[in-house]
């Protein structure tokens, strides 16, 4: 029952999260455009964003799980957004800058263990 309850009050959170970026967002808008939102937009806007994170979130999932694993891969949200080209060339972007900023770190981590490896070798002879 408290299960329940912690999950409906997550829930109602996010939901609220999701209305006031969606409502921020519709402000910025009508400042640069002119064109005013009113507030069942918003609230009608805000809903669908939602629901479709949801749906999102359901397929990432069963991506994952039919590839037989527990953990959400960038290959996943590639698939996911397939049928949307600019979105999918915007996923493939951020996912070659995170892969050149994994590289860099672990470049970074190697050399530090090679001089912290010389160091000790010269402490010791």
């Amino acid at each position: 029952m408290e299960d329940d309850y912690e999950r409906l009050n997550h829930t109602q959170r996010l939901k609220a999260a999701v209305h006031y970026t969606v409502g921020q967002l519709c402000d910025e808008t009508s400042a640069d455009t002119g064109i005013e939102f009113n507030k069942q937009f918003v609230a009608a806007l805000a809903e669908l964003t939602f629901k479709q994170s949801e749906s999102f979130a359901i397929d990432l999932e069963l991506f994952a799980k039919h590839a037989k694993r527990a953990t959400i891969l960038p290959d996943d949200v590639k698939l996911l957004v397939r049928k949307s080209q600019s979105l999918h060339d915007h996923i493939k972007e951020k996912c070659s800058q995170q892969v050149s900023i994994s590289e860099e770190k672990r470049k970074e981590k190697k050399t530090k263990q090679t001089k912290k490896k010389q160091v000790n070798d010269n402490l010791v002879t």
